[in-house]
């Protein structure tokens, strides 16, 4: 192993991976840039994640290669850059290389740049020779080289004319008038949807196969709002095709980054923690709508997963899995029959094979021959009610032979060689999992998950904030850093709101409305309105952009208009209102020509439209006609609310002193008593839990065996 690069000072697991290889990386720097200019080379920007197949592929072919590395060397200034700790410079390039390759985007990302920072050349994964029409790094090096010092006047133009377009496309320009969306949008989306589902298998396209879990999120909210049995159909039918496949860990839990193929069969195997988080929030609203225990039973699998495998023992919460261990994508989560049968015996292995749909020859292919492996991926092809039917027992006993087995298996594959784990704490993502966790204690009444959102939101508050109080983006390794995004303010706003809700302790809704001003201070444009991705004292980049596409993470736009619309209803202040609107008006045009693309915006218009609900609870904390009226609240579908609790033994901390209309509210006869106001119109209070939920216009639901 030769001399480490400048990477082996970094805390990013990604980049500390290529601290060792022959290319003389640089991290993201000045340092860098001016080496660039004193050369006068071009710049090798290459992004990627610790946990990304093909970055390690590449890595593995090309950036561990002397032949390569020496090539790379001598033509370029190689900059290394972590994704998930510079989504700025990511989101930037990215639009780059759509811009350039019409779409065929992905990582690794490699982007090669003038040595002022602007892109002429983008590519994602490139081999080390050329093969099937694929450009190498041996031959492309050496072509680069020459045109730069050869056609040095055509590569700048270029460079200017890509850098000018980018400016153009990122940049949103005067909004001169006001565009309403309405009613109308949400059907498009709709419409849009139900186009591209898949009626035979769920989820939405071909391959490969997202989550995508927003889409759900708002279907419900549709189907909620219009009657549509359609739209939660579509939900329902995804949700159960993804928990039966092979996306899912039937052994460990938690679902895997997407499928390769329409089935939801074979997976591409790492884990994010953004999907357990999202997924998550699907299960417990579809869990909420139909009353299925099947969906509250994924939703608790998945955070059985991130509490166990995914949280450092300070509360915070680790990024991803990788999907290889030794080398092998897959390895950890695959099974030979003969693997299952020495280690139940024969009837019980037989009962696994059945059931998880083992094959001897192994139902698994490598990717690139086709050839099977001997190796099976576990997976459903019907509920384990029919399962049961066709084997004349109940389900409980056979959900309860199939629990015995799954818990030896998973003792079993724990002493095996787990896949690498990226264990930085990003403020975003645990963001998105304290909501979850929030929402899952409320929907099940479980106090052990908002206790672990609350652990989450401890550490992000005492580890991932600057001298000044300001968030960081990540931690690890006992160190925080990077100035936090629109991300990381949006989503942990969000959580704090959903943990307010969980516990009423005003401690979270105070910061989240603290959170709240410092976005809007250092993020919001004042002339056009809608947030900037970074702040208005960060790092200087190519340009300034607004995110607004809820790709396989929400925008932070989307998740801040909602957050804004919550804190304007439980604060009466307008203002906030008013800047959710301003955010709607614009992106409107985007959104109006594609708006199933932009699903959790949808969710927030969707509030913004309404009806909407503020509910006020005021009660003895501690008396059972209190809990029982807060847990019937909390288990019905009503997203679009916001809920306070005023409690009678007031003290310090009182939400009067963030709502001061609260004030007035007080409780009827002793008694638990519910105001409940839709649509900014105020109704008389109850005491009574079957005329609350009456108010809240909730259908009573039975509880239901799985479809």
């Amino acid at each position: 192993m030769g001399k480490a690069n400048r990477l082996i000072n970094e805390k990013s697991p990604y980049l500390l991976q290529h601290a060792d290889n022959p290319v003389n990386w640089y991290p993201w720097g000045e340092e860098a840039f001016e080496k660039a200019r004193k050369e006068n080379k071009p710049i090798l920007l290459s992004i990627g994640y610790s946990t990304c197949h093909w970055c390690h592929v590449m890595e593995h072919e090309s950036f561990e290669d002397p032949e390569v590395a020496k090539l790379m060397n001598e033509t370029f200034i190689s900059i290394k850059v972590d994704r998930e700790e510079r989504p700025d410079i990511d989101n930037i390039y990215m639009t780059v290389c759509q811009m350039i390759s019409k779409g065929n985007c992905g990582w690794p990302l490699n982007v090669i740049l003038t040595p002022d920072n602007k892109p002429f050349f983008a590519a994602t994964y490139i081999p080390k020779q050329s093969r099937f029409g694929r450009i190498g790094m041996m031959e492309l090096i050496p072509r680069i080289n020459e045109i730069w010092n050869t056609q040095r006047d055509e590569v700048l133009k270029s460079a200017n004319q890509i850098t000018s377009a980018l400016k153009r496309g990122l940049q949103y320009s005067d909004v001169q008038e006001t565009r309403i969306l309405d009613e109308s949008v949400l059907k498009n989306a709709y419409t849009q949807l139900s186009t591209n589902f898949d009626s035979i298998h769920g989820g939405f396209g071909s391959r490969p196969k997202f989550p995508t879990p927003h889409n759900y999120l708002f279907l419900l909210r549709y189907w909620k709002r219009s009657g549509d049995e359609n739209a939660r159909s579509m939900v329902e039918k995804s949700l159960q095709e993804m928990r039966h496949g092979g996306v899912y860990d039937h052994i460990g839990f938690g679902f895997h980054r997407y499928s390769t193929d329409p089935e939801w069969f074979s997976p591409h195997f790492e884990k994010m923690l953004y999907d357990q988080a999202m997924l998550a929030m699907a299960y417990i609203e579809a869990y909420q709508a139909t009353g299925k225990k099947e969906y509250e039973q994924t939703a608790r699998e998945i955070f059985t997963y991130v509490l166990r495998d995914m949280t450092d023992k300070g509360g915070g919460f680790y990024s991803a899995e990788d999907a290889d261990s030794e080398g092998e994508e897959g390895k950890f989560y695959l099974w030979t029959d003969e693997e299952i049968k020495k280690i139940l015996g024969k009837d019980q292995a037989d009962l696994i094979i059945n059931v998880f749909n083992v094959k001897d020859e192994g139902n698994f292919s490598e990717e690139a021959s086709g050839r099977k492996t001997g190796n099976n991926i576990l997976h459903l092809k019907k509920p384990v009610a029919e399962i049961a039917s066709s084997l004349n027992v109940s389900e409980e006993e056979l959900s309860k032979s199939i629990e015995t087995s799954r818990e030896r298996l998973f003792q079993v594959r724990e002493k095996r060689i787990h896949p690498y784990k990226d264990d930085k704490i990003l403020t975003d993502w645990n963001g998105l999992m304290i909501a979850a966790l929030a929402k899952g204690a409320k929907a099940f009444n479980d106090p052990k998950y908002s206790e672990a959102a609350s652990r989450a939101v401890d550490f992000i508050l005492k580890n991932l904030r600057d001298n000044n109080g300001r968030l960081l983006h990540r931690y690890r390794d006992g160190e925080a850093g990077i100035m936090a995004n629109i991300d990381d303010y949006a989503f942990l706003i969000l959580g704090l709101i959903e943990l307010y809700e969980a516990t009423f302790d005003t401690m979270y809704l105070q910061t989240a409305l603290d959170l709240n001003n410092e976005l809007i201070k250092h993020f919001w444009d004042v002339k056009n309105g809608g947030f900037y991705f970074t702040s208005d004292d960060g790092e200087e980049l190519l340009v300034r952009q607004k995110e607004i596409n809820d790709g396989a993470i929400p925008s932070g736009n989307s998740v801040a208009m909602l957050n804004l619309l919550r804190l304007g209803r439980i604060t009466a202040d307008t203002d906030f209102e008013e800047k959710a609107f301003q955010i709607g008006n614009v992106f409107s045009e985007s959104v109006k020509r594609y708006p199933s693309g932009f699903t959790q915006f949808m969710v927030g218009l969707e509030f913004g439209i309404g009806p909407s609900y503020e509910v006020i609870i005021v009660g003895d904390s501690k008396a059972h006609d209190t809990e029982d009226m807060l847990q019937s609240l909390h288990k019905q579908f009503v997203p679009n609310k916001v809920v306070l609790f005023r409690s009678t033994e007031e003290g310090e901390g009182s939400i009067t002193q963030i709502a001061e209309y609260t004030k007035n509210h007080i409780s009827q006869n002793g008694k638990a008593t519910a105001y409940v106001c839709l649509n900014y119109v105020c109704k008389l209070p109850t005491t009574d839990i079957e005329k609350m939920l009456e108010l809240l216009k909730v259908k009573k639901i039975q509880s239901k065996k799985p479809s």
